[in-house]
C-alpha cells in the first residue's frame, strides 16, 4: 500500500492522522484561494468561448460517477437537438496537445475514460492537458455545446454552467481539504454551483438525485449482448479497476450473481495476467476498453446506466440560456 493510499484511509472521518495533516491543508487552502483570485482578477487568463461549456465535476478526490453521468447527459442533450462534444483531461494518457479521440483509440494513449465516452456516444471527444485547448479543438467539429468531464477547478476554462456531483455514500468525507481530507475546495464551494447532483442516497434540498444501475453484458470478442440474468448459477470472476470497486461487485450480487471479486486500483493498466483463467469474467466498461486486445471469449463488459431526471436537463438549459459565463467570484 502506497503512502497516498494509507492517508486516504483517514479521509472518511476525522482521525489522529487527518488532524495531524491539517496544517498542510491550511497551506493547500491558501494556495487554492490565491490561484482562484488570480483568475478572477485577470492575472491568470481565462479562455472564453462562443458556445456553452458545461462542467461536470466534484469537490472530492476520486470518482463520483462523473463519466457515466456525462455519457447520459450528452445523449439526452442530443435528443433535445443539441450537438454535444466532450472534453477530458485523459488521466494517465500520453496526450499533450489537443487530439480528437477515435472510437477505436488506444486507451494507453488517450486515457481509458475518453475512449469509453467516444465509443459509447459516437460524439466528438477531445483530450488535452489543458481543457481550454480541447474546447478549441472541438470548435472544428460542428458542436454547439461542450461538456467537460471533470475540470471544476480548471478555471482557465470559462464555463456557462457547473454541475457538481456528490457521492451519496461518501459525501464530502471528513470535510477537510487535501491532504487531511478528500476535498479539493471548501464545502462552501457547493453553493456557487448551478446544479448539485447526489449520486445514490437521499438528495438534500436543492439537489437532484441520480441513480446508477447495471445494464446488459457485452462479449469483448464477439460483441454478443446478454442479460445479466443469463449469468446466474455460473461461477464468475468480477474485475474492477475503478474508485470503490466494491460498488460494482455489490451491484452484481444484487442481480443474484455469484462472483469472486478482483479489485484493482482506479485506472489500473490491465494485462493478460490480470484475467483469471478458466472462468467467465465480468468487468466494467471502463476496464474493458483496456482489455480488448488480449481478451478471450470468456470476457464480458457490463454497462452502467445512469438515470437523469428531466427536471435536471430543463434546469441546465435554463441556466445556459439565462447566463453567459459563470462568475468565478460567486
Amino acid at each position: 500500500m502506497t503512502l497516498a493510499e494509507r492517508i486516504q484511509q483517514h479521509w472518511r472521518t476525522p482521525t489522529a492522522v487527518s488532524l495531524a495533516l491539517t496544517p498542510f491543508s491550511l497551506v493547500y487552502g491558501l494556495v487554492t484561494k490565491i490561484r482562484k483570485a488570480a483568475y478572477i482578477s485577470g492575472v491568470l487568463k481565462t479562455h472564453r468561448f462562443d458556445i456553452p461549456v458545461v462542467v461536470v465535476g466534484n469537490l472530492t478526490v476520486g470518482g463520483t460517477g462523473k463519466t457515466p453521468f456525462v455519457i447520459t447527459l450528452a445523449e439526452r442533450l442530443k435528443i433535445r437537438g443539441w450537438r454535444p462534444g466532450i472534453v477530458s483531461r485523459g488521466y494517465r494518457g500520453k496526450v499533450t496537445e489537443a487530439e480528437i479521440v477515435p472510437a477505436d483509440g488506444d486507451p494507453h494513449h488517450f486515457g481509458d475514460e475518453p475512449v469509453l465516452v467516444a465509443r459509447k456516444t459516437g460524439l466528438p471527444v477531445a483530450v488535452a492537458r489543458r481543457r481550454a485547448q480541447s474546447v478549441e479543438k472541438l470548435l472544428n467539429e460542428s458542436v454547439d455545446i461542450v461538456i467537460s468531464d471533470d475540470g471544476l477547478q480548471h478555471y482557465a476554462m470559462a464555463r456557462s454552467a457547473e454541475i457538481v456531483m456528490v457521492d451519496g455514500i461518501e459525501g464530502l468525507g471528513n470535510g477537510f481539504l487535501l491532504p487531511a481530507g478528500p476535498l479539493r475546495e471548501p464545502p462552501a464551494r457547493l453553493a456557487s454551483a448551478d446544479i448539485r447532483v447526489r449520486r445514490g442516497g437521499e438528495a438534500s434540498e436543492g439537489e437532484y438525485s441520480v441513480t446508477a444501475a447495471l445494464g446488459s453484458a457485452r462479449n469483448l470478442v464477439s460483441g454478443e449482448e446478454a442479460s445479466l440474468d443469463e449469468f446466474r448459477d455460473v461461477p464468475l470472476a468480477a474485475l474492477a479497476g475503478i474508485h470503490r470497486p466494491e460498488r460494482f461487485f455489490d451491484l452484481l450480487r444484487q442481480h443474484g450473481l455469484t462472483i469472486s471479486a478482483h479489485p484493482f486500483p482506479d485506472h489500473h493498466q490491465f494485462c493478460a495476467a490480470d484475467i483469471p483463467a478458466e472462468m467467465t469474467v465480468l468487468m466494467t466498461e471502463k476496464d474493458a476498453v483496456k482489455c480488448g486486445r488480449f481478451a478471450s471469449d470468456r470476457c464480458w463488459s457490463v454497462s452502467q446506466v445512469t438515470e437523469i431526471p428531466e427536471e435536471l436537463i430543463d434546469k441546465l438549459e435554463s441556466v445556459i440560456h439565462q447566463t453567459g459565463q459563470v462568475n468565478l467570484s460567486a
